[in-house]
């Protein structure tokens, strides 16, 4: 099941003021600062790209094909 939109449109703003603060933290603060908030951008960028991938792979047909080969159950 697909992220809901509010919750996709959420966490999307939470990764734009999370690159905001990453910006700031470059110039200010010590480097494992920017390195934790670096981690939470990649976070949620992978559950957002993660869930597209599931699915994609939740829709799959019988007989479809593709990148990952034959459905077969």
């Amino acid at each position: 099941m697909a992220l809901s939109k509010q919750v996709e449109e959420s966490l999307r703003e939470a990764e734009s003021s999370l690159r905001n603060a990453l910006a700031f933290a470059a110039r200010n603060e010590k480097p494992y600062i920017s390195k934790h908030i670096a981690d939470m951008v990649m976070q949620i960028d992978n559950l957002i790209k993660t869930d597209e991938i599931m699915d994609k792979l939740e829709n799959r047909m019988e007989g479809d094909s593709g990148k990952w080969g034959p459905f077969s159950m």
